[in-house]
Parts: C-alpha cells; structure tokens; sequence
C-alpha cells in the first residue's frame, strides 16, 4: 500500500498546484470584462506579410480596406511567393492608394525566414504605429482597426488581440483547434493582466515601430525560423507598455487547418519557440503543462486500482469545476461557448498531443514558417 500511498499525495500535491493556478493566474481575467476606448484614429500602418497566398489576400483585403478608419495604409509583404501573389498584390495596389508592396526576394542567409520578410516591410511603413496580421485573417468587423489602435497610449507601445478560428461543423480537429486557441489567449491576457506578459499571436497584435527598432528588431532571434510574434514579445513586453484589446468587434478570424498533420507542422513550429522565453514563463508555462500531464495520467491511475476512490473523485470533480468556471467564462467572451462540454475530452487530445510535438522536436526541429 506504500506505492498507492505515494500516488494518492503526489495527486493531492498536483490537484492544489492546478488549483491554485487557476485560481491565481486565470480566474481574474476569465471574469474580465472587454473595454470599449475612445477611438483615436491615429495614422497606422497594417503589414501584411504573405508567402503564396495569393487566394487569401483577394478574399480578406477588401474586409481590411473597408475598415470604418480615416488613416491608415496597409503594408504588403511579398515573401518570394512562387504562386500568384505578387500579381494579387499588385492588383490591390493599382486599385488603391493607401497600399504600399514590398517584394522581397530570396535571400542566401535569409531563406525560409519571415523575420527578414517582416523587417524590410516594417522598414517601409510611414507610421509609427503598425499593426500585424495575417494574409489568411479577416477582421471580425469595420472596426477591428479602431478597436486595437484605441490602445495604444504613452505607456501603451504594445496591444495584444485575439486571433481566434471559424468555426466547422462536425470537426473533432476544429474544435481542438479552437479549444487550444481559446486555452492559448487565456494564458497570454491573463499573465499580461498580472503584468507579466509573455507573449502574443501575429493574427492580431500590434506595436509601435520605435520599440522595434530601439530592441533592434529580431536581431536576438533570427536564427529561429518562428517567433516573429511571440519570441519579439517576450523581449520587449513589460508590465507598463503592454495592454490586452478583446472585445468582439477586435476579433480577427482564420482558417484553420484541415488535417491533423497540417495542424501538427504548425503547432511544432510554435511550441518551438517556448524554450527561448524568460526563464519565469518557462517556469510557470511548464508548471501548467506538467501538472495537466500529472492531473491526467494519476488521476487514471488511481480509479483504475480503485485507491480511496472517493478522494480522487472529489478532487477531480473539484479541479474540473474551477477549470470548467475558468475556460467557460472566456470561451463564452471569445464566442466558443459550443467548446465548453467538450473540455475534458479536448484538454485530454490537447495534452497528448503537445506531448507528441515536444518529443518530436527533440528529435527533429522545424526549419521554416511556410
């Protein structure tokens, strides 16, 4: 019974972890309420930086050049596309004068880098106030812009979005997908709600370009082939220049993807990234996962021996409770509330499979974002 024993503790220690997590880290801003600010309408430049992507850019464009926004010019980045792209891109710019095209061409020391391609597009925006998304994003109304710019203040030089994914029917994927989305934006609003933001997504983040330049852009990680959006967050987020944007009209929406080894490639790419944040987020970050990973693997392993069953029925019953408080909240505010039956069982897919990517870029690492 001594092993039993050790088990049963192990499961207590991990359930007042998850806890505590919850409770401390997550709860304070699951009941947050999104703020509508005074639009500001400051001058902005959207950088848009594509690699064959040509079909996205004719469907999404239009919702992003009729944004409600009296100033504002929309960056486009070509990076050496071997589609159409670059003659999309250039329909849009003869049609319209608030576009400006960058072509970036393939570079030896650069290749298969969207650093380089985001850099020299940064280089070419007039404003000093840039927001970042992507060629396969569309804004979830005519005032996306306004919403995100509204941010920005003396303090604020950095506003973290919500990218979130549309929704398919009868898809296990898509709701994984979605459930890992929502998990995601949960993590990252509420660590910048605690002032220890660490990162955000470039579906839907923006900055001032004089705190690109002043951290001397992705010099620090340019090697890496991802974390253009949240390996140069980590740097240069702090308690004081960073402010959250989530109301339902900031929303950008994606496609996701619709295989699971599509949706695998992406995912490796960015959990790639995590070994290079602050070593703090590391810490809490990894917390999180493991006692998630512990929470499952002990808990079934103490109902399968059936040791004072009772005891592990209630402490799960409770730690799933304050979760289901924690993720319903938020899912309910991003517009995933068909999520929120299904959290076990997706948090269960999720957990496996990030273990899966973590053991397969040990062996192998990714080597470039598209």
């Amino acid at each position: 019974m001594v092993f039993p024993s050790i088990l049963f503790y192990a499961f207590i220690a991990v359930v007042s972890i998850q806890i505590t997590y919850y409770l401390s880290f997550l709860f304070s801003f699951s009941i947050k309420r999104a703020e509508t600010r005074l639009k500001k309408h400051i001058p902005i430049s959207i950088i848009i930086c594509a690699k064959n992507e040509s079909e996205n850019l004719k469907k999404n464009i239009p919702s992003i050049l009729s944004q409600a926004y009296s100033n504002f010019e929309i960056v486009l980045v070509n990076d050496s596309s071997y589609d159409d792209t670059l003659e999309t891109m250039k329909s849009f710019d003869a049609e319209n004068t608030n576009i400006k095209l960058v072509d970036v061409k393939s570079n030896e020391a650069f290749w298969g880098n969207k650093k380089y391609a985001l850099t020299l597009g940064i280089k070419a925006s007039k404003h000093d106030f840039l927001v970042f998304t992507d060629a396969d994003c569309s804004p979830n109304s005519d005032q996306w812009l306004a919403q995100i710019s509204s941010h920005f203040s003396n303090e604020n030089s950095i506003v973290l979005g919500y990218g979130a994914y549309s929704k398919k029917k009868f898809s296990i994927l898509n709701k994984l997908i979605r459930f890992e989305t929502v998990m995601t934006a949960l993590q990252y609003f509420s660590y910048t709600k605690m002032g220890i933001p660490y990162m955000g997504v470039g579906r839907n983040m923006a900055y001032r370009k004089e705190l690109f330049f002043n951290n001397n852009g992705f010099n620090n990680h340019m090697s890496i082939k991802s974390g253009d959006d949240d390996l140069f967050i980590n740097e240069v987020a702090n308690a004081s220049n960073t402010s959250i944007c989530f109301t339902n009209d900031s929303f950008t929406i994606s496609e996701p993807k619709t295989s699971f080894k599509a949706w695998i490639l992406q995912k490796r790419r960015h959990i790639s990234t995590a070994k290079f944040y602050k070593l703090k987020h590391q810490y809490l970050l990894g917390l999180f996962y493991i006692t998630n990973l512990l929470f499952w693997i002990l808990g079934s392993s103490l109902l399968i021996i059936g040791f004072s069953w009772p005891w592990i029925v209630a402490l799960i019953s409770l730690r799933f409770i304050i979760q289901w408080l924690c993720f319903g909240f938020t899912a309910k505010k991003f517009k995933e509330s068909d999520l929120i039956l299904f959290m076990p069982i997706l948090e269960l897919f999720l957990i496996t499979t990030q273990l899966s990517i973590f053991i397969a870029n040990l062996i192998s690492k990714p080597k470039h974002w598209k």
